[in-house]
């Protein structure tokens, strides 16, 4: 009898990663190695960045609104056959990115990643979100690779408002608190090394934040947008959907169904989703690490403008109807949440999102259901 093995693809990184002041003016090499006929998907105000690198190819430029949803994803496909696209490039922010990640992964084409800001990691990860139309999270899907190229132009980024950087720092600080606790324990070789270069990226964080938004596009700004964009992208790519994302994530997901809390970033949602995974292993475990590691982000959330409450986050008049549909669309049975070494409920998820600035460090054991 075969003994079959498993054969998983390792989909660690982008085939080549181009960065600099400079890099997209000098790219325009690399970007014909892909194609001549590029569709080129973005918001409105980022699509005007490529005009000239592109002078020497054929692009069609379309914008992905209203949403990474399934309605722009067919609109967009159409106008891959109308033009006889032969390769994608995605430029913009993380929605911007992921439809067109998905838009290449489904026409079975070569993508180009062209950040314009860093907010998030996606013009690095194998991985798409999908929202509805009205910009309500439904469901992730994995991509069969990296993108081919990705370009990351800090002259590009520094135009972006310093709110998506900070957005970025919230979103990628959160890959230490989400691997560590779901993949803190594991022995597999890669995951180790990936809940490792988390903990490295949160210390990084910690360390230049601060100077990084007092000087951007200085010495310590690149390094922290390197931190953001790249070195997020890889502790995804090396421990896989489990040191990715866990209860941080879903509860950015559950929000999503809030309208009132769609003009907060993605980066701002999951920052504050850290405070409430945080304090959910407190009120379900009695966790004191918690309490210590809530109080220390708290601390440098305020420092660089994160926020730590619903109020921060513009929700101070937030039904309770509106609270218990996010927290249950966070326990959904598909979510991410469930990768927690323990079980939640909608009730304690709830609990948690009400109290992350909590100063109580008595915290009760309660039973999960």
């Amino acid at each position: 009898m075969s003994n079959a093995v498993a054969v998983l693809p390792l989909l660690i990184a982008p085939a080549q990663v181009i960065r600099g002041d400079n890099a997209l003016e000098e790219s325009t090499g690399k970007l014909g190695d892909l194609g001549k006929r590029p569709l080129v998907v973005g918001g409105d105000r980022n699509l005007a960045f490529l005009s000239s690198p592109l002078k020497n190819l054929t692009p069609s430029y379309h914008s992905y609104a209203p949403d990474c949803s399934e309605n722009s994803l067919a609109y967009l496909k159409a106008s891959v056959k109308s033009h006889e696209a032969d390769f994608i490039i995605g430029v913009g922010g993380g929605k911007a990115l992921d439809t067109a990640k998905l838009l290449a992964h489904q026409c079975h084409l070569p993508i180009a990643t062209i950040p314009t800001s860093a907010a998030t990691c996606a013009a690095w990860t194998a991985l798409s979100n999908v929202y509805s139309d009205a910009g309500a999270f439904l469901y992730d899907l994995s991509l069969a690779r990296c993108p081919d190229l990705l370009i990351l132009d800090y002259g590009i980024i520094q135009t972006a408002p310093k709110r998506t950087l900070i957005a970025g720092i919230g979103d990628a600080i959160a890959k230490w608190y989400e691997a560590s606790v779901s993949s803190g324990h594991s022995t597999e070789t890669l995951i180790i090394a990936a809940v490792q270069q988390a903990r490295v990226l949160r210390d990084i964080l910690f360390q230049k934040s601060p100077a990084a938004l007092e000087n951007i596009g200085g010495e310590d700004w690149k390094q922290v947008v390197d931190a953001t964009v790249l070195l997020a992208g890889v502790i995804g790519g090396l421990g896989g959907a489990n040191c990715r994302t866990v209860a941080a994530h879903a509860i950015h997901n559950g929000l999503t169904h809030i309208p009132a809390c769609h003009h907060a970033l993605h980066g701002e949602k999951v920052a504050y989703g850290i405070l409430a995974q945080l304090r959910l292993e407190e009120i379900v475990l009695g966790n004191q690490l918690a309490v210590s590691a809530r109080g220390q982000l708290i601390q440098f959330y305020e420092q660089i403008g994160l926020p730590k409450s619903l109020e921060d986050l513009g929700l101070k008049d937030v039904s309770l109807a509106q609270l218990r549909h996010a927290a249950a669309i966070a326990c959904q049975p598909n979510s991410d949440i469930h990768r927690l070494p323990f079980t939640v409920s909608p009730e304690q998820v709830m609990a948690a999102m009400v109290s992350t600035t909590t100063a109580d460090t008595m915290v009760q054991k309660v039973k999960a259901n």
